[in-house]
């Protein structure tokens, strides 16, 4: 009996090793590493246009190259990018099986595609890795086999050569410095950053707020935080219910100094406040920094830019592009100056009221009050740009224009009644006019004695931020 079990195991332990290895593949993509291939997606594009494929995929490698940008499109969606991916490492683990029988036994063989797989596993998780190198591998592993096929000894090398030679021609050299480090390594922490920012860039709002909770302690992280409170119309409502670093959680600012990705990710604010000029500075600046110096995303946010900005003859260019893909060709149509349905002509004009009147020479963080100011003047009706505007000053303890603000337009906020409680208490004037004027109730000025009496419990206030500051200086 046993050694029938032993015989069995023996038989199919190639199979059993296959599925194993392939669901762990998949698994990993799916579960524990989800925006990886997504954020590679964002940075790729491939035309369905013949023009376009003849003179981009020409050369050494141009058919992994045209292979790769057509997969990589895929990597859009949350199911299929994972199951591509496991499908091509196990394919070379398996042509790596099926070339190792034919000089040695199972288990050898067995071991050796294994060590493979595992090698092609962690050069995928590479940060801004290409699948390119992982068609490459299975392409020559794959000619190789079809060259060790042959009955015939003499014509063995033969068809190596040719096919080798072939290889050459359309899948390019087996070793280039476009494919980066010899091993990479998974960074799950930097795949949690990315997934706010993907989520941000679908709109899923809630899914921001929830994921932005997951202890990542970084700048970036309070910046999604806040931007998706500010998209659901509760930014001064939740803003202590976080951990806040000033202004710079609030806004980035788009300079030299900082990262491309958070030169990128601070691009989605001003879009949304309607400060178009540091939106498409921010895009362009993720298309030049991506690997191919294009990306579907960062091309849809251009045209999106520019159609709000009334600049259709650019908007036009950007969006003939998308209309040649499988995933944005639909929004492009619909988006096209003179084809767009009553909503979305609407939604553009709505969105082009919030723009400034007039643009500024952006330098640094002190510009940030100056184009909010200038966004209100240009629509007072922006409460997004008003509630920013709000919280600069508040985390800046620039009480008195705070108060000047919120005197114009008040928004019902625990935040903004603390700040205001604040403000009136350094002049003295916490009295039934003042709380009447600013519309505070007496349990916020009762709820304030008993912050006093236990800071501690009132840690998601404007002031606990307030004392700890004064504390501090």
């Amino acid at each position: 009996m046993f050694k029938k079990i032993i015989k069995a195991f023996r038989e199919h332990s190639g199979a059993v090793a296959s599925g194993l290895a392939f669901l762990g593949a998949y698994g990993f993509f799916q579960l524990a590493y989800p925006y990886h291939l997504m954020r590679r997606e964002q940075m790729t594009l491939f035309l369905y246009d013949w023009d376009y494929i003849r003179q981009t995929y020409t050369g050494s490698g141009w058919l992994v190259r045209f292979v790769c940008d057509f997969l990589d499109q895929f990597f859009l969606l949350p199911v299929v990018g994972p199951l591509v991916v496991a499908l091509l490492l196990f394919g070379i683990g398996f042509v790596t099986y099926k070339i190792c029988r034919k000089f040695f036994g199972h288990w050898p063989s067995l071991a050796v595609a294994a060590v493979l797989f595992i090698w092609s596993f962690f050069r995928e998780t590479e940060n801004l890795y290409s699948t390119r190198y992982t068609l490459v591998v299975l392409g020559y592993l794959s000619l190789l086999l079809a060259a060790l096929s042959f009955r015939k000894v003499w014509m063995k090398p033969v068809a190596a050569l040719l096919f080798l030679a072939f290889g050459v021609w359309s899948l390019g050299s087996p070793v280039n410095d476009y494919y980066g480090k010899l091993l990479g390594t998974p960074v799950l922490a930097y795949d949690k950053v990315i997934g706010l920012d993907t989520e941000i860039n679908r709109e899923h709002w809630d899914k921001v707020i929830k994921r932005s909770r997951k202890d990542l302690y970084m700048t970036e992280a309070t910046f999604c935080y806040n931007l998706a409170n500010a998209m659901k119309g509760q930014l001064g409502q939740n803003l202590f219910n976080y951990a806040q670093n000033s202004v710079y959680g609030l806004l980035i600012w788009i300079i030299t100094d900082h990262s491309v990705f958070s030169n990128c990710l601070a691009g989605e604010a001003w879009f949304h406040l309607g400060e178009m000029t540091a939106a498409e500075q921010s895009a362009i600046i993720a298309l030049q920094a991506s690997p191919k110096h294009t990306g579907a995303r960062y091309i849809k946010r251009l045209a999106r830019v520019n159609l709000e900005s009334g600049e259709y003859g650019a908007a036009q260019k950007y969006l003939n592009l998308l209309s040649k893909t499988l995933f944005y060709g639909r929004w492009a149509r619909s988006m096209m100056p003179g084809h767009q349905d009553a909503a979305t002509a609407a939604e553009l004009q709505t969105e082009h009221s919030k723009l400034a009147e007039k643009d500024f020479v952006y330098s640094d963080n002190g510009a940030f009050r100056s184009v909010m100011t200038g966004l209100l003047e240009a629509n007072p009706d922006n409460d997004m740009a008003r509630e920013y505007l709000l919280c600069y000053d508040l985390m800046l303890y620039r009480l008195d224009s705070f108060a000047e603000v919120y005197a114009q337009k008040p928004i019902p906020s625990h935040i903004y009644q603390e700040a205001i409680l604040v403000w009136l208490s350094l002049q003295d004037g916490v009295n039934e006019e003042n709380l009447a004027r600013f519309g505070i109730p007496s349990s916020a000025v009762d709820r304030m004695e008993r912050f006093f009496m236990n800071p501690n419990r009132f840690r998601n206030t404007y002031w606990y931020y307030y004392m700890k500051a004064m504390n501090e200086e």
